[in-house]
């Protein structure tokens, strides 16, 4: 039996653009902050908003997010870029109909930034201002931040995320701040130390230190992450620390 294929017209379905923006993460003096720019075109021209841009017919979703962030902020991250969520609420873009495939990157430190394209100024904003109302974000951009927070706060929980925030060595009180910053709590020192250390895997001794602070005293050691990481996190989200298993 032969069956007659239809010729599939474009011009029946709506049309709409597809964009990628890209929230990454970073922990600056203590504190979460989020890369964003200050747009300099319309629409919410002057506002800051997620880098990001429109997706080009000749480019994967990946790519997309990979030349977007380096030309808006003149940070390569693409290598930790992960699709975490979509939005395509009518409306969301008063130009047209707009699906935005959004990505997370998490960071250990933002440097040499430099904004380009459509983007004004690019900075580090602490995400606490940026969701508490002290800084106004383009479209729908307070959406997708939020939900990136909430998803790495389950990540910092159920996987390794919290490494990705310090370099390959740290201290104990940096890695605590991620926790305390990103769970928004505040945790025992002397209980989270008594977590990390307690069961071998989680920490690994470099038999070094810290440069010494402006406080004087004895300099912090320093440590370099176990492979127990690739299993979870030492402790759970509720502060309390996890078995030996």
């Amino acid at each position: 039996m032969v069956v007659e294929t239809q010729t599939y017209d474009p011009s029946a379905s709506s049309s709409f653009a597809v964009t990628v923006d890209v929230v990454v993460l970073t922990m600056s003096q203590g504190r979460l902050h989020v890369l964003l720019v200050r747009r300099g075109v319309p629409p919410f021209e002057g506002m800051w908003a997620i880098p990001g841009g429109f997706k080009r017919p000749d480019e994967t979703l990946d790519e997309a997010a990979h030349r977007e962030l380096l030309e808006e902020t003149g940070v390569d991250g693409a290598s930790l870029l992960r699709q975490f969520g979509a939005y395509g609420d009518p409306g969301r873009d008063p130009r047209m109909n707009v699906v935005t495939v959004a990505y997370l990157a998490v960071l250990r430190a933002v440097r040499s930034l430099a904004a380009g394209t459509d983007a004004a100024e690019a900075a580090l904003v602490p995400v606490a201002r940026a969701l508490g109302g002290k800084v106004e974000l383009a479209f729908d951009h307070a959406r997708i931040l939020r939900d990136a927070v909430a998803q790495v706060r389950v990540d910092l929980e159920l996987t390794g995320m919290a490494t990705a925030f310090v370099g390959p060595t740290f201290t104990l009180t940096e890695l605590r701040a991620v926790f305390e910053e990103v769970w928004g709590v505040r945790l025992d020192p002397a209980n989270f130390r008594r977590s990390l250390l307690a069961v071998s895997g989680w920490v690994v001794p470099t038999g070094r230190r810290a440069q010494p602070g402006a406080s004087g005293g004895r300099p912090a050691e320093l440590y370099r992450a176990g492979r127990r990481w690739r299993h979870g996190a030492p402790i759970a989200a509720r502060g309390t620390r996890r078995g030996s298993g």
